[in-house]
């Protein structure tokens, strides 16, 4: 273990909805300017771990620290303030609204002009586009405006939930490189993926979930090694 804090620590996570534990006992941490990866089927938890950072959902016990504060009870609206943002899985952007107004949206709490700019000069499509209804991109487009809406935020940590499902294969490969490069850029990157080959390509450090425990992790290049893991965990 490095001696530089974790930028994201969980520590002991359980989520539950009425009796069933969707998360059970998860601990994991992303150090700062990271790409860590949560995979795992469908069901496996992910997305309840995701919501739980990201102040959607109140975990039933656990404990979550950013930036050495613990954030466990914040909303997510303060968390967006505070430079914690997620991109939702599905995109739910908002498809009557123009992609300028998304993208406004995105950046409330600054007003941050040049963000928006810095968006639409990484997404020139974006920028073409600006003024048709966001309901009128393509799946691919909408998914590169749901991540230019947070990244209007300048958030120091990102969380992003299934960002290539549903896309055709090329597109997927376009995802995963503004990812990279958003890594890159020095932001700290969670994602949450079913496509866990791919994921596990891009990541530093994986966690292969399984009924709603970690049942395996590690680097992700020996993850992706370990054919008993990907037989056992990840279906390919």
């Amino acid at each position: 273990m490095s001696m530089v804090e974790p930028i994201l620590k969980v520590t002991d996570l359980v989520v539950t909805y009425g009796r069933v534990e969707a998360v059970r006992g998860v601990s994991f941490e992303a150090a700062p300017g990271s790409l860590i990866t949560l995979v795992g089927a469908n069901g496996a938890g992910k997305s309840s771990i995701i919501n739980a950072v990201s102040g959607i959902v109140r975990p039933r016990s656990g404990t979550i620290t950013f930036e050495g504060r613990n954030i466990t009870k914040v909303p997510a609206h303060k968390l967006v303030g505070e430079g914690l943002v997620q991109v939702p899985e599905g995109r739910q952007i908002l498809g009557t609204l123009t992609i300028h107004e998304n993208l406004q949206l995105g950046g409330w709490h600054t007003n941050d002009a040049a963000a928006i700019g810095e968006v639409y000069e990484r997404f020139p499509v974006l920028a073409e586009r600006r003024d048709l209804p966001a309901g009128a991109l393509s799946g691919g487009e909408q998914q590169m405006l749901a991540i230019g809406r947070a990244l209007v935020a300048r958030p120091r940590l990102i969380l992003l939930d299934e960002p290539s499902m549903g896309l055709a294969p090329k597109i997927v490969d376009e995802v995963f490189s503004t990812i990279e490069e958003i890594r890159a850029s020095g932001t700290t990157v969670v994602l949450i993926e079913q496509n866990a080959r791919r994921a596990l390509r891009a990541a530093d450090h994986g966690y292969v979930l399984s009924s709603g425990e970690i049942a395996h992790q590690g680097p992700a290049a020996d993850l992706l090694a370990d054919d008993r893991v990907i037989q056992a965990y990840l279906g390919i």
